[in-house]
């Protein structure tokens, strides 16, 4: 069934790439330069259109005024926004105003393909996501796994590559980013899917014992259940070594043997055994640190690392946790034998969108768990998810701040952070300016000396500039553009006043 798209962007060569991608799905156009022009259509077309791709810096304005508008025309129209990998926060308020979806710029357009096809899945009823359909014991394919973020659809590339390979594979990435999901759907895609998928952990286990899991042990020391190792029951398919880093050294030299000779020799043993085992190691440790330090093997690192893949932290792939979240929702309802599966309400995806997440996937399917165990409604909200809210800095506990409303002006952001000038947190008063003033109370910027007399103003200049730089984490596009002035002018002014650019938080105060 033929779909109808609008296409809102104030770059006449995008909209066209955009059109022809769309197109070629099928789907019926409509494109707009502003985000007047785009209301326009939504206002004849009333109806008609199914899914709008907004660029939140289209025409005069922001491209928010879109998404306010959305509720007064059609609720029901899911809203994809485009924006720079600098404007990550605006997504976020898109997300807390009504939008389905966000893509972070520059990106392909196979990927803005897949956000309109997922968003109308949601407009057809259907799931507003790629579920997340089996557990982590069960198979996994690459389709189980959600990418998409730039980031995420690279490592599935790599994946894909790697999958016909029989060369070690070595997946680097933080704890909780999903490694192991990445190794069993290249086992599964792989000509070894009918045979084992064995997962150790290195960590977990003692250092006394672990030669004799991974290798083995002869039976004649009355060794229990599980005596013949993990290599041997991984014969003829994958064997997936998590942590590898936490190997210690006596078993590293086996495992080198290993690698090299597809022979192992059991724990107290003599004689080697023929093993077919295609490896997949994982490290959330700097490898190359563990090298200089002398606790790992130089030698073994390069036979493992023949083809590295980097699963990036998910505060690096913001894209991905709205759709993360939903397909967790939607497993957990099933799960719980919900009647129907839980929605997730624009706050809470906003919300949890702006989380840096440092436990990544593990800890956000977590947190989705728990909300959807003890939701008493038919959608999550900010409610749900109390410690995400009081994690969040000048949150107070709850998601209240810049994000929830438009943003002040940039004069009325710093009049907030000048003493002297107090903007107070009224009812009605603009949240960012509400949320400046809170740091404000703690990094005052005084307009006179101890002399009394008023500073001059490249010194006032200096402490705001600093204090911004602290107040935005150093996030050098949202500085500029909070204090009004381009980048370039940014960064003389750091120079000027020896504020290291590679590293502007460092002195900020």
């Amino acid at each position: 069934m033929t779909a109808h798209i609008l296409v809102i962007d104030d770059d006449p060569q995008e909209r066209r790439s955009l059109k022809a991608v769309i197109e070629s799905r099928g789907h019926a156009v409509h494109v707009a330069e502003n985000d007047q022009a785009g209301l326009e259509v939504l206002r004849k077309r009333r109806g008609e259109i199914d899914a709008v791709l907004l660029d939140l810096k289209s025409g005069e304005g922001n491209g928010l005024s879109v998404l306010s508008f959305l509720d007064r025309l059609r609720a029901d129209v899911p809203v994809i926004v485009q924006t720079a990998e600098s404007g990550t926060d605006l997504a976020v308020e898109a997300m807390r105003a009504g939008a389905f979806d966000f893509v972070v710029k520059p990106t392909s357009l196979e990927r803005i393909a897949t956000a309109v096809s997922n968003a109308l899945k949601l407009h057809e009823g259907d799931s507003s996501g790629r579920p997340l359909k089996r557990g982590r014991s069960a198979s996994v394919s690459f389709s189980d796994i959600i990418a998409a973020s730039a980031g995420m659809a690279r490592v599935l590339e790599l994946g894909r590559r790697a999958v016909q390979s029989h060369l070690p594979i070595m997946v680097e990435g933080e704890a909780g980013v999903g490694k192991e999901m990445l190794a069993r759907a290249i086992h599964s895609a792989s000509e070894r899917s009918g045979r084992p998928f064995i997962a150790v952990n290195c960590a977990a286990i003692p250092h006394a014992t672990i030669e004799a899991v991974l290798f083995g042990r002869p039976e004649q020391d009355g060794a229990d259940e599980g005596h013949i190792g993990k290599f041997k029951e991984a014969d003829g398919g994958t064997l997936f070594i998590e942590e590898v880093g936490d190997l210690p050294l006596h078993a590293q030299a086996k495992l080198l043997e290993a690698v090299q000779k597809g022979e192992i020799v059991a724990a107290g043993g003599r004689n080697p055994h023929k093993v077919d085992v295609r490896i997949i190691a994982s490290t959330s440790k700097d490898l190359i640190e563990e090298v200089k330090a002398s606790r790992f093997r130089e030698d073994l690192y390069y036979r493992l690392s023949v083809f590295p893949i980097t699963v990036p932290a998910l505060r690096r792939r913001k894209e991905d946790i709205v759709h993360l979240a939903r397909a967790f929702a939607e497993r957990f309802s099933a799960e719980q034998r919900l009647q129907r599966p839980l929605g997730i309400g624009s706050g809470a995806l906003a919300l949890l969108t702006a989380y840096d997440w440092p436990g990544n996937v593990r800890q956000l399917e977590n947190a989705v768990f728990r909300a959807v165990v003890l939701a008493e409604g038919n959608e999550l909200t900010e409610r749900d998810f109390p410690q995400v809210a009081a994690q969040l800095p000048g949150r107070g506990g709850t998601f209240a701040s810049s994000l929830l409303r438009a943003p002040s002006s940039p004069a009325a952001e710093q009049a907030s952070m000048v003493a002297g000038a107090p903007f107070m947190a009224e009812s009605g008063q603009a949240p960012a300016a509400a949320a400046a003033n809170v740091a404000a109370r703690t990094n005052v910027i005084v307009s006179t000396d101890e002399s009394g007399n008023v500073r001059k103003l490249a010194e006032v200049e200096e402490e705001l500039i600093r204090f911004a730089l602290k107040f935005y984490r150093g996030q050098m596009s949202q500085v500029a553009r909070k204090l009004g002035i381009g980048r370039s002018t940014l960064y003389r002014k750091l120079k000027d006043y020896g504020i290291d650019p590679d590293n502007p938080q460092k002195d900020a105060a």
